[in-house]
């Protein structure tokens, strides 16, 4: 039997003692000093880390959230734009997958005016930055979209040449102008807007109350109100109220018709002069409806005409015109300045044919004395031609005698006797626009110089002459060209145009996407795309 001695304990066992000489080793080794501070380090990582994930989550969703946002907006603020802004907003982010960020966005909309603005200001739930102790993350986003017409300044220069009767053409014009003033002046401010209208054939009837505040304009006559420009005119955006123009002569190159003159080449029937500035779509719709259509196509003077009513050397001439009472005193100092502010100039030309001759009078017989007298009461004209005895001939009774008719006696005789005639009424001795204006150059020529071998070639080929179609696409081109350098948006439209009249229109475009080639009724198509395009150069965000 083994016997412990008195004086011994577990802890002196050899196991014990070799335990005990193992954790004195331990406690004196240095490897795991770090352990703590490591383990600190890694948690720390991990929570910087964690931030960063949740801080890069968040960007990614906010970049998407504000695209989104801003194409939500834009959309909800189209004037066209038929559903409510909510539904809009709401249907975008929802597409995105971000629905769950939405919140109502304001709406406010007026008179060619609407606003929409979204703002989201929520928080964006974070994952890993908890685990140092943090919460979600603020998330904001905000977008707001404007659509409105500001000032804009618009000539809308319209075809009314003869060809515009066929295929319906002028029937389909008016609507597509209707449908254009409708969509213009129910989306815009109107106290922003002008448009005047400048109906083009041969030439473009001015007006009387416009033309009279040009001051250097000839007065050969007052029958009608318009001006012959010459080349170096073309090449100016500018008509000062102080140049020299000529007064084109009002005569008719077209019939034979007399007392009064059936078609001067300067239109006076009523629809064919300028409407200068206005912003009412009834006055617009009246006149529209009034358009007629005759005679030749000088697409080079509707275009001048349209220019100058956009330049602001046109602005002492409004301010007249308001004084008179003739435009509201809301267009006081337009033309605005080239470039002022947010104006918008716009020009839309429309043509359905080419260039064509432009006639003007034989510049010997714009004005003086002929040899041609009228009597009013018998109308009755005699003309003074050197025949012997007798210089006088008489028209209307194919006789030749030694007096006007009007100013005496005549006699017939047969073979038995002479009968003597008071002649009726007493003749006056006409001016040449005098005689132009009762009486077409055929007319002249066939019957009042009937007498006459010569009278076609001297009264109808030498009493006129004419700018012919090359001459007047230069001027077109030229006139285009310093129009749209000043900033001047064109819009082009060719109806059913000959290949000669469209490359004049598309040359005449700001771009190829300004000009449209259309036929029959997508001509309204045209204008309301412009409408459109207008509306749109107007967007903000």
């Amino acid at each position: 039997m083994h016997r412990r001695h008195k004086d011994s304990t577990a802890l002196t066992s050899p196991l014990m003692l070799r335990c005990q000489a193992k954790a004195k080793d331990f406690l004196r080794e240095e490897d795991g000093v770090l352990a703590k501070p490591m383990i600190g380090t890694f948690l720390a990582m991990l929570a910087v880390g964690g931030i960063g994930v949740d801080l890069m989550r968040m960007e990614r969703d906010r970049t998407n959230l504000q695209y989104t946002l801003d194409r939500a907006v834009l959309a909800a603020a189209d004037l066209d734009q038929t559903l409510d802004a909510d539904a809009v907003v709401l249907d975008y982010l929802t597409k995105a997958g971000l629905e769950q960020y939405y919140s109502d966005p304001v709406e406010s909309a007026g008179l060619g005016y609407k606003s929409v603005e979204a703002t989201i200001n929520t928080d964006f739930e974070a994952h890993l930055l908890k685990f140092a102790g943090g919460g979600d993350i603020p998330i904001y986003a905000n977008s707001r979209a404007e659509e409105s017409i500001g000032s804009v300044e618009i000539s809308m220069v319209l075809d009314i040449s003869g060809s515009m009767n066929s295929n319906s053409r002028l029937a389909n014009l008016k609507t597509a102008a209707h449908t254009f003033v409708d969509q213009i002046t129910q989306n815009t401010d109107t106290s922003n807007l002008s448009i005047s209208i400048i109906p083009y054939a041969t030439q473009v009837n001015v007006g009387e109350a416009l033309l009279s505040k040009y001051n250097n304009v000839t007065q050969e006559h007052n029958y009608s109100h318009c001006v012959n420009f010459i080349k170096d005119q073309f090449s100016k955006h500018t008509l000062d109220r102080n140049e020299n123009l000529e007064r084109t002569a009002h005569f008719d190159t077209f019939t034979y018709s007399e007392n009064m003159i059936a078609r001067p080449v300067c239109p006076t029937r009523d629809g064919s002069a300028i409407l200068p500035f206005t912003n009412s779509a009834t006055v617009l719709h009246n006149y529209i409806d009034r358009l007629t259509a005759y005679g030749n196509t000088s697409i080079d003077i509707g275009m001048k005409w349209g220019s100058a009513l956009l330049d602001p050397t046109a602005r002492s001439v409004v301010n007249d015109l308001i004084t008179d009472g003739v435009i509201d005193a809301s267009f006081q100092n337009r033309p605005t300045d080239y470039g002022s502010g947010d104006t918008l100039k716009i020009i839309i030309l429309m043509s359905d044919g080419q260039n064509t001759n432009q006639y003007m009078v034989n510049p010997s017989r714009r004005e003086g004395m002929t040899d041609v007298w009228y009597n009013a009461e018998a109308d009755a004209y005699s003309v003074y031609h050197s025949n012997g005895t007798n210089n006088y001939y008489w028209e209307h009774k194919n006789r030749w005698e030694d007096h006007p008719y009007g100013e005496g006696t005549y006699q017939t005789c047969n073979s038995d006797s002479c009968t003597t005639h008071t002649e009726e009424g007493s003749s006056v001795r006409l001016k040449f626009p005098e005689l132009h204006a009762r009486a077409s150059l055929a007319y002249i020529a066939r019957y009042i110089y009937e007498f006459s071998n010569s009278a076609w070639a001297d009264w109808f080929n030498a009493g006129r002459y004419f700018h012919n179609r090359v001459a007047k696409d230069q001027h077109t081109k030229a006139i285009c060209r310093i129009t749209k350098n000043q900033g001047v948006i064109v819009y082009s439209v060719g109806f059913e145009a000959p290949s000669a009249g469209i490359k004049v229109l598309e040359d005449c475009a700001s771009s190829p996407a300004h000009f449209f080639d259309v036929e029959g009724l997508e001509i309204s198509e045209a204008f309301s795309s412009i409408a459109t395009s207008i509306r749109q150069l107007r967007l903000t965000q």
